[in-house]
C-alpha cells in the first residue's frame, strides 16, 4: 500500500516538474486592449467624425422639436377646425421625430459597431504580427489577468506598432 502512494506521489511529482520545465520555457505577454483601444489614432479620428455625425443629429432633431412646439403655441388661437388639423398634423410630426430618432441612433450605433470591429481586428493583426516577430507564444488581454508582471506588459510595443501601421 505505501509503495503504491509513493509510485503515485512519484509520478505525480514528476508530472508537475515535466511541467513546470515546459512551462518556463514559454514566452508570454499581456497588453491592456482598453489602452489600445482608446489611445489609437485611428479611434480617436473616428470618435471626432462620430461626435460631429451625433451634433448634425442633434441639431435636426432639435429643430423638429422646436417646430412641433411652435405649432402647439399657436393651437390655442386657432379656429376649431384649424385645431383638427393642426392636431392631425402635430401627431404625424411628433411619430417622424420618434421615426428619425431611431433611425438616426441605429445608424450611429451600427457605424459605431462596425468601425469598433474593424479597430479591434487591426490591434488583433498587429498583436499577431508582434507574436510572430518576437517569439511569443501567448499575448493576452489584461482583462483575463489576475495578476500580471509589468515586465510582460507589451502594451506601449503595440500602440507603437499601430499607430505607426496607421500612418502609412
Amino acid at each position: 500500500m505505501k509503495a503504491v502512494r509513493i509510485l503515485g506521489l512519484s509520478m505525480i511529482l514528476g508530472v508537475l516538474l515535466s511541467t513546470a520545465s515546459f512551462a518556463k520555457d514559454l514566452k508570454i505577454a499581456y497588453v491592456d486592449l482598453s489602452r489600445l483601444f482608446d489611445n489609437y489614432t485611428k479611434t480617436k479620428e473616428y470618435d471626432a467624425v462620430l461626435q460631429k455625425e451625433g451634433e448634425g443629429f442633434q441639431k435636426e432633431r432639435d429643430d423638429m422639436i422646436a417646430k412641433i412646439r411652435d405649432a402647439q403655441g399657436k393651437i390655442a388661437l386657432m379656429k376649431e377646425d384649424e385645431k383638427q388639423k393642426l392636431n392631425v398634423d402635430l401627431e404625424k410630426q411628433k411619430g417622424d421625430l420618434i421615426e428619425f430618432d431611431k433611425q438616426k441612433r441605429t445608424e450611429l450605433a451600427k457605424k459605431r459597431d462596425e468601425k469598433v470591429r474593424e479597430i479591434l481586428l487591426e490591434i488583433n493583426k498587429i498583436v499577431g504580427n508582434i507574436a510572430q516577430k518576437e517569439g511569443y507564444d501567448y499575448i493576452l488581454n489584461d482583462r483575463v489577468l489576475i495578476y500580471g508582471d509589468k515586465s510582460q506588459d507589451i502594451t506601449d510595443q503595440v500602440m507603437k506598432s499601430l499607430n505607426d501601421s496607421y500612418k502609412k
